[in-house]
Protein backbone atom coordinates (compact mmCIF):
# COMPACT_ATOMS: atom_id res chain seq x y z
CA UNK A 1 0.00 0.00 0.00
CA UNK A 2 1.40 3.50 -0.56
CA UNK A 3 0.93 4.92 2.78
CA UNK A 4 4.22 3.13 3.74
CA UNK A 5 5.60 5.77 1.65
CA UNK A 6 4.67 8.42 3.87
CA UNK A 7 6.54 10.13 6.78
CA UNK A 8 6.21 8.19 10.15
CA UNK A 9 4.05 11.26 11.73
CA UNK A 10 1.85 11.59 8.83
CA UNK A 11 0.97 7.35 8.77
CA UNK A 12 0.70 8.20 13.07
CA UNK A 13 -1.53 11.28 12.60
CA UNK A 14 -3.96 9.45 10.17
CA UNK A 15 -4.31 6.72 12.35
CA UNK A 16 -5.50 8.49 15.13
CA UNK A 17 -7.80 10.25 13.01
CA UNK A 18 -9.42 6.78 12.01
CA UNK A 19 -8.87 5.46 15.68
CA UNK A 20 -10.73 8.89 17.16
CA UNK A 21 -13.47 7.92 14.03
CA UNK A 22 -14.65 4.77 15.12
CA UNK A 23 -14.39 5.64 18.57
CA UNK A 24 -18.11 7.11 18.52
CA UNK A 25 -20.57 5.02 19.00
CA UNK A 26 -22.63 3.89 16.12
CA UNK A 27 -25.65 6.33 15.84
CA UNK A 28 -28.15 5.68 13.34
CA UNK A 29 -28.40 3.86 10.18
CA UNK A 30 -25.76 5.72 7.95
CA UNK A 31 -23.45 5.33 11.26
CA UNK A 32 -23.85 1.83 11.00
CA UNK A 33 -23.79 1.30 7.26
CA UNK A 34 -20.64 3.30 7.38
CA UNK A 35 -18.87 1.58 9.64
CA UNK A 36 -20.37 -2.13 8.40
CA UNK A 37 -18.72 -0.89 4.71
CA UNK A 38 -15.04 -0.05 6.83
CA UNK A 39 -15.75 -3.74 8.35
CA UNK A 40 -16.31 -5.40 4.88
CA UNK A 41 -13.76 -3.81 2.50
CA UNK A 42 -10.90 -1.40 4.28
CA UNK A 43 -11.09 -4.53 7.40
CA UNK A 44 -11.45 -7.19 4.67
CA UNK A 45 -14.16 -8.67 6.80
CA UNK A 46 -15.94 -9.75 3.08
CA UNK A 47 -13.19 -12.70 3.65
CA UNK A 48 -14.23 -13.45 7.11
CA UNK A 49 -17.98 -13.92 6.22
CA UNK A 50 -16.81 -17.01 4.52
CA UNK A 51 -14.65 -18.42 7.04
CA UNK A 52 -14.17 -17.19 10.16
CA UNK A 53 -11.24 -19.43 10.89
CA UNK A 54 -13.04 -20.67 14.07
CA UNK A 55 -11.94 -23.35 16.29
CA UNK A 56 -12.69 -24.89 19.95
CA UNK A 57 -9.27 -25.11 21.59
CA UNK A 58 -10.49 -26.55 25.43
CA UNK A 59 -13.48 -26.93 27.18
CA UNK A 60 -12.88 -23.02 27.78
CA UNK A 61 -11.15 -21.62 24.83
CA UNK A 62 -12.61 -20.75 21.30
CA UNK A 63 -10.43 -18.59 18.49
CA UNK A 64 -11.08 -17.28 15.38
CA UNK A 65 -10.62 -14.02 13.30
CA UNK A 66 -12.63 -10.93 13.81
CA UNK A 67 -16.27 -11.49 14.17
CA UNK A 68 -19.11 -9.77 13.07
CA UNK A 69 -22.39 -9.16 15.04
CA UNK A 70 -23.99 -12.21 14.21
CA UNK A 71 -21.06 -14.20 14.53
CA UNK A 72 -20.66 -12.61 18.24
CA UNK A 73 -24.16 -13.94 18.32
CA UNK A 74 -23.37 -17.76 17.02
CA UNK A 75 -20.35 -17.73 20.00
CA UNK A 76 -23.23 -16.25 22.40
CA UNK A 77 -25.42 -19.17 22.16
CA UNK A 78 -22.90 -21.50 23.00
CA UNK A 79 -21.89 -20.11 26.53
CA UNK A 80 -19.32 -17.88 25.45
CA UNK A 81 -18.68 -15.05 28.44
CA UNK A 82 -15.82 -13.28 27.21
CA UNK A 83 -13.97 -11.99 24.20
CA UNK A 84 -10.40 -11.07 23.91
CA UNK A 85 -9.52 -9.14 21.41
CA UNK A 86 -5.96 -9.15 20.40
CA UNK A 87 -5.71 -6.43 17.59
CA UNK A 88 -6.13 -3.10 19.25
CA UNK A 89 -7.89 -2.83 16.29
CA UNK A 90 -9.74 0.66 17.08
CA UNK A 91 -9.33 2.04 13.31
CA UNK A 92 -11.75 0.18 11.55
CA UNK A 93 -15.60 -0.31 11.79
CA UNK A 94 -15.30 -3.51 13.35
CA UNK A 95 -14.17 -2.10 16.72
CA UNK A 96 -17.49 0.24 17.55
CA UNK A 97 -20.01 -3.24 15.94
CA UNK A 98 -17.96 -5.56 18.02
CA UNK A 99 -18.65 -3.25 21.23
CA UNK A 100 -22.02 -3.00 20.12
CA UNK A 101 -22.51 -6.74 20.05
CA UNK A 102 -20.80 -7.93 23.37
CA UNK A 103 -23.53 -5.20 25.09
CA UNK A 104 -25.89 -6.66 23.50
CA UNK A 105 -25.34 -10.06 24.33
CA UNK A 106 -24.01 -9.82 27.93
CA UNK A 107 -19.90 -10.57 26.91
CA UNK A 108 -17.28 -9.05 28.19
CA UNK A 109 -14.91 -7.59 25.93
CA UNK A 110 -11.06 -6.92 27.03
CA UNK A 111 -8.33 -5.67 25.13
CA UNK A 112 -5.02 -7.96 25.37
CA UNK A 113 -2.61 -6.38 22.77
CA UNK A 114 0.17 -8.87 21.08
CA UNK A 115 2.28 -8.75 18.03
CA UNK A 116 3.02 -11.19 15.36
CA UNK A 117 5.82 -9.92 13.91
CA UNK A 118 8.28 -9.40 17.06
CA UNK A 119 9.27 -11.23 20.19
CA UNK A 120 6.51 -11.53 22.98
CA UNK A 121 7.12 -8.71 25.71
CA UNK A 122 7.91 -10.32 28.63
CA UNK A 123 6.15 -7.28 30.82
CA UNK A 124 2.86 -8.59 28.43
CA UNK A 125 3.37 -12.18 29.23
CA UNK A 126 3.56 -12.14 32.98
CA UNK A 127 0.57 -9.82 32.64
CA UNK A 128 -1.29 -13.06 31.21
CA UNK A 129 -1.14 -15.47 33.58
CA UNK A 130 -3.08 -12.78 35.99
CA UNK A 131 -5.09 -12.33 33.06
CA UNK A 132 -5.90 -15.94 32.96
CA UNK A 133 -7.02 -15.64 36.30
CA UNK A 134 -9.64 -12.82 36.02
CA UNK A 135 -11.26 -13.92 32.68
CA UNK A 136 -14.64 -15.47 33.16
CA UNK A 137 -14.99 -18.21 31.00
CA UNK A 138 -15.73 -19.81 28.46
CA UNK A 139 -13.23 -17.61 26.32
CA UNK A 140 -13.17 -16.21 22.49
CA UNK A 141 -10.10 -14.99 21.71
CA UNK A 142 -9.66 -13.30 18.15
CA UNK A 143 -7.31 -11.48 16.09
CA UNK A 144 -7.50 -10.31 12.58
CA UNK A 145 -7.03 -13.24 10.51
CA UNK A 146 -7.62 -15.84 13.31
CA UNK A 147 -4.12 -17.26 12.92
CA UNK A 148 -1.28 -15.60 14.22
CA UNK A 149 -1.71 -13.58 17.61
CA UNK A 150 -5.02 -16.32 18.05
CA UNK A 151 -2.47 -18.62 18.21
CA UNK A 152 -0.22 -17.56 20.38
CA UNK A 153 -3.24 -16.87 22.84
CA UNK A 154 -3.84 -20.23 22.31
CA UNK A 155 -0.49 -21.88 22.88
CA UNK A 156 0.31 -19.57 25.96
CA UNK A 157 -3.27 -20.47 28.08
CA UNK A 158 -2.52 -24.07 27.48
CA UNK A 159 1.07 -23.41 29.09
CA UNK A 160 0.24 -21.41 32.27
CA UNK A 161 -3.37 -21.95 32.65
CA UNK A 162 -4.35 -26.06 31.58
CA UNK A 163 -0.28 -26.64 32.24
CA UNK A 164 -0.32 -28.40 28.50
CA UNK A 165 3.16 -29.74 27.33
CA UNK A 166 5.34 -26.68 24.79
CA UNK A 167 4.77 -29.39 22.01
CA UNK A 168 1.31 -29.17 22.45
CA UNK A 169 1.14 -25.48 22.45
CA UNK A 170 2.81 -24.80 19.45
CA UNK A 171 0.10 -26.78 17.83
CA UNK A 172 -1.58 -24.18 17.65
CA UNK A 173 0.67 -22.12 15.24
CA UNK A 174 -0.40 -24.50 12.19
CA UNK A 175 -0.51 -24.31 8.39
CA UNK A 176 -4.27 -25.23 9.10
CA UNK A 177 -5.23 -22.16 10.91
CA UNK A 178 -3.33 -19.98 8.23
CA UNK A 179 0.04 -19.53 10.47
CA UNK A 180 3.39 -20.04 8.12
CA UNK A 181 5.93 -20.44 9.89
CA UNK A 182 9.07 -19.18 7.40
CA UNK A 183 7.48 -15.78 7.08
CA UNK A 184 8.49 -12.75 10.14
CA UNK A 185 5.50 -14.88 12.04
CA UNK A 186 7.77 -17.66 12.45
CA UNK A 187 9.08 -15.74 15.35
CA UNK A 188 6.07 -16.86 16.98
CA UNK A 189 7.50 -20.77 16.52
CA UNK A 190 10.99 -19.35 17.83
CA UNK A 191 9.46 -18.49 20.76
CA UNK A 192 7.79 -21.40 22.19
CA UNK A 193 10.53 -23.68 20.51
CA UNK A 194 12.61 -21.19 23.23
CA UNK A 195 10.53 -22.47 26.23
CA UNK A 196 10.86 -26.24 25.23
CA UNK A 197 14.54 -26.08 24.82
CA UNK A 198 15.29 -23.18 27.94
CA UNK A 199 12.45 -23.86 30.37
CA UNK A 200 10.74 -26.95 29.48
CA UNK A 201 13.67 -29.37 29.36
CA UNK A 202 14.80 -27.71 32.82
CA UNK A 203 11.30 -28.82 34.77
CA UNK A 204 10.47 -24.84 34.47
CA UNK A 205 6.82 -23.99 34.43
CA UNK A 206 6.23 -21.07 31.45
CA UNK A 207 5.70 -18.23 33.49
CA UNK A 208 9.34 -19.15 35.81
CA UNK A 209 11.19 -19.05 32.37
CA UNK A 210 9.87 -16.01 31.08
CA UNK A 211 10.19 -14.27 34.75
CA UNK A 212 13.97 -15.46 35.12
CA UNK A 213 15.41 -16.18 31.70
CA UNK A 214 13.79 -15.60 28.65
CA UNK A 215 15.45 -12.71 26.27
CA UNK A 216 13.21 -11.26 23.92
CA UNK A 217 16.20 -8.98 22.41
CA UNK A 218 18.37 -12.04 21.79
CA UNK A 219 15.80 -14.09 19.85
CA UNK A 220 14.84 -10.91 17.88
CA UNK A 221 18.94 -11.13 16.64
CA UNK A 222 18.85 -14.89 16.19
CA UNK A 223 15.81 -15.13 14.42
CA UNK A 224 15.37 -14.79 10.37
CA UNK A 225 12.54 -14.95 8.10
CA UNK A 226 11.92 -16.33 4.32
CA UNK A 227 11.68 -13.38 1.88
CA UNK A 228 9.03 -14.89 -0.33
CA UNK A 229 6.88 -16.66 3.10
CA UNK A 230 6.91 -12.87 4.39
CA UNK A 231 6.23 -11.39 1.08
CA UNK A 232 2.77 -13.88 0.92
CA UNK A 233 1.92 -12.66 4.66
CA UNK A 234 2.47 -9.37 4.57
CA UNK A 235 1.17 -8.28 0.95
CA UNK A 236 -0.89 -10.70 -0.38
CA UNK A 237 -2.66 -12.30 2.52
CA UNK A 238 -2.42 -8.60 4.29
CA UNK A 239 -1.77 -9.74 7.49
CA UNK A 240 -1.59 -7.19 10.40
Amino acid sequence: MLTRFLRPEVRRARRMARIARWSEPIAGPVSRFRAWTNMLIVDHGIFRLAYLNRHQVSEHLWRSAQPMPHQIAWFAARGVRTIVNLRGGREYGSWPLEQEACERYGISLVEFILRSREPPDRDTLLSAEKLFRDLQYPILVHCKSGADRAGLFAALYLLGREGCSAGAAMRQLALRYGHFRYAKTGILDAFLELYRTEGEARGLSFFEWVERIYDPQALQHTFKAGFWSNAIVKEVLSRE
